[in-house]
C-alpha cells in the first residue's frame, strides 16, 4: 500500500514508525510548518518532521492545505491511503484523493470524546476505560465511519500523560491492522450514531483548565491528573499581597479537613482544602519556578502556610 502520513506531535510519530517498518510504503509525510515556541520563541520543528527528516522521507509543510501545487503533488504520489494522526482538519479536496480513502486514528472509543483533547477529558471525567479508534474521515470532525476499536483500562491515579503513552502504543498497532485489512478487503466500516448524550473533548484553554476548589476532592484530583503533565491544571495563589500562577500536576487524597481554598503546611506536607476532604500536593510549579516535588518546594517556601487560592 502506498501511504501518505499526516501528523504533528509525538503521539503521531509512533504510528509513522510502525508503518515505515511494515511491508507498506510511506511515499510522503505532511506536517505543520515550523513555528516559534517556548520562552525564547525559537523556531521549532514538529516531532513528525524531525522523524521524517532523520529517515529521509519526502516531506510537505503546506501553510494552506488547499494550495493547488500541494494538491497536485499529493495526487502525483498515487497514494492508496492517507493516514492521519493528530493533525488539522482536512478539506474534502484532500481527503478524497486516495483510492481507498483517508483514515484517522483517534484517542478515544468513538463516538464518545470527539474533539481535540480526548485523552485529557477521559481522565478528567473519571472514566474507567479508554481506547483508540480508526475511522474514515469525512467533512465533519471525528464523525466518519468506524473501522476498528481497541479498548484499554484506565487505572486509578493514571495521568493523561501515562494514558497518552499507552494509547500511542496501542494505536500504532491498530493502524497496521487497519491498513492490512483494508488491503485484503476484509474490513467493513460501521456508521457512527451521533447523539447529544455522548461526551465530547473540546480543546483545552485557559478557562477550562482552571481548578474549581469548591468541588469535592475526588473530582479535583481527576481534573488535575487529566491535565498532567500538559498543559497543567492551574489556580491563583494569593500570598503576601501577590497573586501568582500555581500549577498542580499530582495530588493524593487525605482524611484531613482544611478550610476551602486554603493551603495548610502540616508535618512537612502541603494540603489544600476542598468542598470535602483536603488534597495533599505532590508535584507543583509556582510562577517563575521549575516544576518540583512538594517536599522540595516547602524547603524554600515555609511562608506558604495559610495562603489562599483563588
Amino acid at each position: 500500500m502506498r501511504i501518505v502520513f499526516m501528523g504533528t506531535p509525538k503521539f503521531a510519530v509512533k504510528t509513522l514508525d510502525a508503518i515505515l517498518n511494515s511491508k507498506h510504503e510511506i511515499v510522503g509525510v505532511v506536517t505543520s510548518t515550523d513555528k516559534p515556541a517556548g520562552r525564547g520563541r525559537k523556531i521549532q520543528q514538529s516531532d513528525v518532521k524531525q522523524y521524517a527528516t532523520k529517515n529521509n522521507i519526502r516531506l510537505f509543510q503546506p501553510e494552506k492545505l488547499k494550495n493547488e501545487k500541494f494538491i497536485d503533488q499529493l495526487k502525483a504520489l498515487n497514494p492508496d491511503l492517507f493516514i492521519v494522526v493528530a493533525f488539522r482538519m482536512l478539506p474534502k479536496i484532500i481527503w478524497e484523493i486516495p483510492k481507498k480513502g483517508t483514515i484517522n486514528l483517534h484517542g478515544s472509543v468513538l463516538p464518545n470524546y470527539r474533539g481535540a483533547a480526548p485523552i485529557n477529558w477521559a481522565i478528567i471525567n473519571g472514566e474507567k476505560e479508554s481506547g483508540v479508534t480508526t475511522f474514515f474521515i469525512n467533512d465533519k470532525i471525528d464523525t466518519g465511519d468506524v473501522l476498528l476499536i481497541e479498548k484499554t483500562e484506565i487505572k486509578d491515579g493514571q495521568t493523561a500523560g501515562e494514558l497518552h503513552d499507552k494509547l500511542m502504543e496501542i494505536g500504532s498497532k491498530l493502524i497496521i491492522r487497519t491498513i492490512s485489512e483494508i488491503e485484503s478487503g476484509t474490513l467493513k466500516s460501521k456508521k457512527q450514531i451521533i447523539s447529544e448524550s455522548q461526551k465530547t473533548a473540546p480543546k483545552l484553554n485557559r478557562n477550562n483548565t482552571r481548578i474549581n476548589w469548591l468541588k469535592d476532592d475526588l473530582t479535583i484530583k481527576q481534573f488535575i491528573l487529566g491535565l498532567s503533565p500538559y498543559p497543567g491544571a492551574w489556580t491563583l495563589l494569593s500570598n503576601n499581597g501577590r497573586e501568582l500562577n500555581f500549577k498542580i500536576f499530582n495530588v493524593r487524597t487525605s482524611n484531613l479537613k482544611v478550610p476551602k481554598k486554603t493551603i495548610l503546611l502540616k508535618e512537612n506536607k502541603l494540603y489544600i482544602g476542598t468542598n470535602t476532604n483536603a488534597l495533599e500536593l505532590l508535584e507543583i510549579q509556582l510562577e517563575g519556578k521549575k516544576k518540583m516535588h512538594a517536599n522540595d518546594f516547602i524547603k524554600g517556601n515555609k511562608n506558604i502556610d495559610q495562603s489562599i487560592l483563588l
